[in-house]
């Protein structure tokens, strides 16, 4: 079976994560599980047993941070980092880094593109599922990604519907994907979730570069021949979209492998609340006293910061450098239409 190629996607900005998530320190390049390693180093050091050492493990973001990486991954070799001269979303990344993995190792090789800012709970089932997704990918003609058990009706995920299962591959269930659908409101994900055939979508996928580069010559002809045309190059000509739009909901070889490992896309605040809270009355990252105060999530990047709090429920309270946000918790998704109206007054430039 061929081995595993990872290619972590880090190029995202995070801002559901500001002010801890900044342009130059954007949520990839933070820990948020308290574990001391920052969600980037953590998805490496999870994919190297399965790339079998830094030589086939590769990173692409974008060139505003692409030192981050260095520093963060002082490991990895600087042929396998593609710095992206600005960020176009994922079906360009995707495309570039299987052209440029598809050369140096042969098209026939098994590519698996993963968000660096996510976070796994059991790494074993992680493993494992990747190697029944490896198995199929290297078997078939398919593009596979993996779909998450849902916990509960979410409305901030994608979902995926499985069709007939298509067989078994190292002990697991994989089915035909029927399709994939956008964010749903509350009904139709209870439905969703009712019907018991549905995936969260995680944003990994597994393929050979052959019918990846194949698919997309199909259904995104000209941003493939740009690419390989210009390389890097092309992305000043090349629209903004994800490979879900451009390629996933088109394409017949879509496989989902239904996955049980303990996952979150740490969205936005909320998501260390999932993590962390247990059964206390808060989540508390940081030095904080409070009086009649529940449900709060409070972080403090800097030790010597003192939070007091009273009468207070379901609020997120962060304090970085010079910025303290203050949110209701049902609000988190809102911190990137703030981050607009501070973008559109150049006083507030060196906040973002």
């Amino acid at each position: 079976m061929n081995k595993l190629i990872p290619v972590i996607l880090a190029g995202g900005k995070g801002e559901r994560f500001w002010p801890l998530s900044r342009k130059e320190r954007p949520k990839q390049f933070l820990s948020l599980d308290g574990s001391g390693k920052s969600l980037l180093q953590a998805t490496a050091e999870r994919l190297l047993p399965l790339a079998g050492g830094w030589d086939n493990l590769w990173v692409i973001t974008s060139a505003l941070i692409a030192d981050g990486v260095r520093e963060q991954l002082p490991l990895l070799p600087e042929a396998n980092l593609l710095v992206e001269p600005e960020g176009k979303d994922t079906a360009p990344a995707v495309a570039w880094a299987t052209l440029e993995v598809s050369q140096r190792l042969g098209k026939e090789a098994v590519l698996g593109f993963f968000p660096a800012d996510h976070w796994i709970g059991d790494q074993a089932a992680f493993q494992h599922t990747l190697e029944a997704a490896t198995e199929l990918a290297t078997l078939e003609a398919a593009i596979v990604t993996l779909g998450i058990k849902p916990l509960y009706p979410a409305t901030g995920y994608g979902y995926i519907e499985q069709g007939k299962e298509q067989g078994i591959f190292a002990d697991l269930p994989v089915y035909k994907v029927t399709r994939f659908t956008e964010k749903p409101d509350q009904n139709t994900a209870e439905s969703f979730i009712a019907t018991g055939g549905f995936s969260w979508n995680s944003g990994m996928f597994i393929f050979r570069g052959e019918i990846m580069l194949a698919e997309l010559a199909i259904y995104s002809p000209e941003m493939l021949s740009l690419l390989q045309e210009k390389g890097k190059a092309a992305y000043a000509d090349l629209e903004k979209k994800s490979i879900d739009y451009v390629l996933m909901e088109k394409t017949t070889l879509a496989y989902v492998l239904p996955a049980n490992f303990g996952w979150d896309d740490l969205g936005d605040w909320n998501a260390i609340e999932r993590l962390l809270k247990g059964d206390n009355l808060n989540v508390e990252l940081a030095n904080h006293v409070g009086l009649d105060t529940t449900g709060a999530i409070i972080y403090a990047s800097d030790n010597d910061e003192f939070i007091v709090t009273i009468g207070l429920e379901n609020l997120v309270i962060v304090r970085d450098k010079n910025v303290t946000l203050v949110v209701d918790k049902n609000r988190t998704q809102d911190i990137k239409q703030l981050l607009q109206v501070i973008k559109s007054n150049p006083k507030f430039e060196e906040l973002l």
